[in-house]
C-alpha cells in the first residue's frame, strides 16, 4: 500500500503528462517511468486523488484522468462477486 506522499507524488506525475487523447496504457506507462513499482491500482487511486485536487484548476485533465480512474475500478472489480 502507498504512503501518502507516493500517492501525491504520482498524482503530480499524472496531471504533468495526461493529455486529452491520452489511451489508459499510455498513462500507466507514463507514471511508471517516474514511479517504476506502481501498480495499476496505485495509479488508478492516485488518477482519484489527482481529480479532487485539481477538478478547480484543470477541467480537461481531471476528466480525462476520471474516465481512466472509472476504466480502472471497473476493471479491477469486474472478476469480484457482489
Amino acid at each position: 500500500m502507498m504512503n501518502a506522499d507516493e500517492m501525491q507524488a504520482i498524482a503530480d506525475t499524472l496531471m504533468r503528462v495526461v493529455t486529452p487523447d491520452m489511451a489508459p496504457k499510455q498513462l500507466i506507462k507514463a507514471a511508471r517511468k517516474e514511479h517504476p513499482n506502481a501498480s495499476k491500482k496505485d495509479i488508478a487511486r492516485a488518477a482519484f486523488f489527482s481529480i479532487i485536487a485539481n477538478a478547480e484548476e484543470d477541467h480537461g485533465k481531471a476528466r480525462n484522468l476520471q474516465a481512466f480512474a472509472i476504466a480502472e475500478r471497473v476493471d479491477d472489480t469486474s472478476g469480484s462477486a457482489l
